[in-house]
């Protein structure tokens, strides 16, 4: 699976640049990728944020969930793009248009495309989507994958329904929803271990709460993301 450092990405779910940096620079040896969600998107501004982590030596995941007409879409991928992050991202729901736009203008940075939010269990998607998770996260892969998009973001659990389509074999697939077996679930109701996930087919994990919040047994951020990685290194 290569370095396992590369597959973990680590989540900025913080309101304050100041709270990012301890974690930047205790991470960074650890972690592949450092994700920056809403919470300080909107705190800081998204290219202020950005910028912090970079100048810290780490890379982005921009976790902006877009979901707008194409042509807003696709303006606000120009300029997350040309920022220089790794990855950022599009809600399927949004449409087939928009993900084809938000391609169009992705350049360097990988192009993720949301399914269905690991915290919609099958009652609540039934009544959001019509159908079931699995049927929903299969419709939205396919057009991800006409659409030009470079990955998912997917619960583990759907991971080997996704790899049992050829054409959807070669995507990406960043699994939020992990938690190791020490870590409490939180408000994540479709989970895996970092080990079940990644032997399940998941490409890439982002893990938020069990690094920066560990369980006194386990110790510092620095010793759980050890732990996750020592984890991953048994699956070779």
């Amino acid at each position: 699976m290569g370095d396992p450092k590369e597959k973990l990405i680590f989540a900025l779910d913080v309101d304050a640049l100041v709270k990012t940096t301890p974690f930047i620079e205790a991470l960074s040896p650890y972690v592949g990728c450092f994700k920056i969600g809403l919470e300080l998107m909107n705190a800081v501004g998204t290219p202020q944020a950005v910028q912090h982590v970079l100048r810290h030596g780490g890379q982005v995941f921009v976790d902006c969930k877009l979901n707008d007409i194409p042509n807003t879409v696709m303006g606000a991928s120009r300029v997350i793009a040309n920022l220089g992050v790794q990855f950022f991202n599009v809600h399927a729901s949004a449409g087939l248009e928009a993900v084809e736009a938000a391609a169009s203008v992705k350049g360097s940075s990988k192009l993720l495309v949301v399914t269905v939010l690991t915290s919609i269990d099958e009652t609540m998607c039934e009544s959001v989507f019509g159908t079931t998770v699995k049927e929903k996260v299969i419709q939205f892969a396919k057009e991800a994958v006409s659409a030009g998009a470079d990955g998912l973001i997917c619960s583990p659990q759907e991971l080997a329904l996704l790899n049992e389509h050829p054409e959807l074999q070669s995507l990406l697939k960043v699994t939020p929803g992990v938690r190791p077996q020490w870590a409490q679930s939180d408000d994540q109701k479709r989970t895996l271990t970092p080990k079940e996930a990644i032997a399940a087919g998941a490409t890439h994990l982002v893990v938020g709460r069990p690094i920066s919040s560990p369980p006194r047994g386990i110790g510092n951020p620095i010793d759980a993301a050890k732990a996750i990685l020592a984890e991953l290194a048994e699956n070779g």
